[in-house]
């Protein structure tokens, strides 16, 4: 059932890093209960279900938070919860009620979960943003790109998966620890903009110790350097090579059959080197590359689309991407010897699912009616 099997997680609808944490934990055998609105509100959170990858493992009720009743049934549902996580601005569930205060006192043992972009506090909190806004802060943006080439937004990974919602499932899972020996409950605040700080932290030390320049395209991990870069192929297809160390480096060049090739680290003739890796990897084709380099440590791999990553041989031995309703995904990860994990159910529908998910939960007919007075719904 997976590391987290028994655990209960009520998450918030919202959008982007918060359900993708609560997939984590689902996909690690929590139990994850959404409360969802009944519609979308003009919110853009109104879509078909079915693909939406980060849903799945959950199931879900409807409630209308607004509603006087409304606080009263989320109370009910938090009480009986080991985590909340919720996406809202700093501020907005507390206006409902339902801030960490009125949760904590109705569940002393709670993790509640709160994932924004700029924190909890500090002078742009109330601010709106979305991932870009966030890692331009953070100084990472500024270090993606080309030399001489503006800032190359990286889709939103760092951000809203990386810094976010992975950071938030970091926290959680720390939290329920501290939890099982201390018996209380605390406040986990995942800000997107400090995730993002975080997974730079390798920098900061390059930084220090003056191996690393603010000038993009001009590092040995930013392109700046020609055996760490990615190069078109004779089909217009690209491969990449990331020969970091002096034997790999060695090895790239027997593979490849260059011969008196610049020293890896003489930069004033890194320009002479790219264009001679250029011209090489231009006469033959990706599919020719990859025999080339086959069983190599050279480093080197092709450049595949996400369609073509999921037909690979290494993923398909390592069954890296599942089918889940017809979509295929990533599967469950990291990978775990005795409690693995696993895609319990498909994304539900709003409120589907929502009943059963109740009865699981250890509330009685009485107490589904009761919440049902309150105006909590579910279609099953």
């Amino acid at each position: 059932m997976g590391p987290l099997a028994g655990i209960k997680v009520l998450e918030f609808e919202a959008i982007g890093p918060a359900p993708f944490c609560g997939m984590l934990l689902a996909d690690m055998g929590a139990d994850v209960l959404v409360v969802d609105r009944a519609a979308d509100a003009g919110l853009g959170l109104e879509r078909e279900r079915w693909y939406d990858v980060m849903m799945r493992g959950k199931r879900s009720v409807t409630l209308d938070l607004k509603n006087g009743n409304g606080k009263e049934a989320a109370l009910q549902l938090i009480a009986r919860a080991d985590v909340l996580i919720e996406g809202f601005r700093p501020g907005v569930m507390e206006r409902l009620g339902l801030g960490p205060d009125e949760a904590l006192k109705a569940n002393p043992r709670l993790v509640y979960g709160r994932m924004t972009g700029w924190g909890q506090e500090g002078p742009l909190a109330p601010r709106a943003g979305h991932d870009i806004n966030y890692i331009a802060l953070a100084g990472v943006l500024h270090a993606f790109g080309r030399k001489g080439e503006p800032p190359a937004p990286p889709l939103n990974l760092i951000g809203d998966f990386g810094g976010g919602g992975m950071l938030l499932g970091f926290g959680v899972a720390c939290a329920l620890i501290e939890a099982s020996r201390s018996g209380r409950g605390q406040v986990v605040d995942a800000a997107m903009v400090d995730g993002t700080a975080l997974l730079a932290a390798m920098f900061s030390g390059f930084l220090a110790a003056g191996s690393w320049s603010e000038e993009r395209g001009v590092n040995i991990l930013d392109t700046g350097a020609p055996w760490y870069e990615v190069y078109e192929t004779q089909d217009g297809k690209y491969v990449c090579i990331g020969a970091i160390e002096a034997k790999f480096f060695a090895e790239l060049l027997s593979r490849m059959e260059l011969r008196d090739m610049p020293a890896q680290h003489d930069r004033a003739r890194w320009p002479e080197m790219r264009r001679r890796f250029a011209a090489a990897f231009r006469s033959k084709t990706r599919d020719e590359w990859c025999r080339v380099f086959e069983g190599s440590d050279a480093c080197f791999a092709p450049v595949l689309s996400w369609s073509e990553a999921r037909r690979d041989p290494h993923h398909v031995s390592r069954k890296t991407f599942i089918d889940i309703g017809g979509v295929a995904q990533p599967a469950p990860a990291p990978r775990f010897s005795r409690t693995p994990g696993a895609v319990r159910r498909p994304p539900p529908e709003r409120g589907a699912g929502g009943a059963a998910a109740l009865r699981d939960w250890g509330l009685g007919a009485a107490d589904i009616d009761q919440l049902k007075s309150l105006g909590l719904a579910t279609k099953d």
